[in-house]
């Protein structure tokens, strides 16, 4: 490959072009979000609970959601980090794309009213109940080799929990993308380095996603790359997966940002 370098005013040009774009974008997006959801996660309607799932410290867990449903992550005890992927059930190669869903919507934290995107530029899920924001879009899960500095390579890692987990659902190990690390509070500081930031975390934090077309899901708990913490402790988390509930058409997470809307209009079409 022959790399041209380009001349000085074209890159000013180009990044003039990006800064406009950015701008409108940043005009367009909502003033205010929600507030963050109350803590600790009131009590759920019976009524609605179409399954409970206790994930042990350490491991995985999969499910299927089909539209319109949510899944409740939460705590036992104390909250862990929690690790997503997500597929579209209909067509598996349709998978979470977490550079497309920071960068139209202008922001790395992901909270309640914001959305995941596919790949395909559809929606997943959407983050309708968040109580910290504190969730990782950037640095990815744990491997064995960040789990080396616990002394002990039996000890289970992110990598290694989702290659089982994508295969469970009939999926290998090219099929895992980019994971969203929840209960991660990652944040970039004045000197672009990753911080790690634990005042974000209340200890009883938890997160509602609304499915936006079938999907399935993959959960592990394992420690965080950045978690500070010397001991290999994850806790164990809830999974609830919730029955279907109206969506209004002044919902946030659908109406908050232009991309946001078009991502649910590319949902229409398909």
């Amino acid at each position: 490959m022959i790399h041209i370098p380009r001349a000085p005013d074209q890159i000013a040009a180009d990044r003039a072009r990006y800064e406009a774009h950015q701008k409108k974008g940043l005009e367009a997006a909502p003033k205010s979000l929600p507030s963050p959801s109350p803590v600790p996660a009131p009590a759920l309607d019976p009524a609605r609970v179409i399954g409970t799932e206790a994930i042990a410290p350490g491991w995985y867990w999969t499910t299927r959601l089909l539209k319109g449903e949510a899944l409740r992550i939460a705590p036992v005890d104390t909250t862990s980090t929690v690790a997503l992927a997500v597929w579209s059930a209909a067509d598996p190669t349709e998978r979470l794309n977490l550079p497309d869903t920071v960068k139209v919507q202008w922001t790395t934290e992901l909270g309640r009213g914001r959305v995941l995107f596919s790949d395909m530029g559809r929606v997943l899920l959407s983050v309708t109940e968040d109580s910290s924001g504190a969730h990782d879009a950037l640095t990815g899960g744990s491997t064995p080799a960040t789990n080396a500095r616990y002394g002990d390579p039996r000890l289970r890692n992110t990598r290694e929990n989702m290659v089982l987990a994508a295969a469970k659902v009939g999926l290998d190990r090219r099929d895992i993308p980019a994971l969203l690390s929840l209960f991660a509070p990652v944040r970039v500081d004045a000197a672009g380095r990753f911080a790690w930031n634990p005042a974000l975390l209340s200890g009883r934090d938890w997160v509602e996603l609304r499915a936006e077309m079938d999907v399935l899901i993959a959960l592990s708990i394992a420690p965080h790359p950045l978690d500070p913490n010397p001991a290999y402790a994850p806790r164990p988390m809830i999974a609830t997966r919730l029955a279907a509930l109206p969506v209004g058409a002044d919902d946030i997470c659908r109406a908050a940002t232009p991309e946001a809307v078009r991502g649910f209009e590319n949902n229409a079409r398909a």
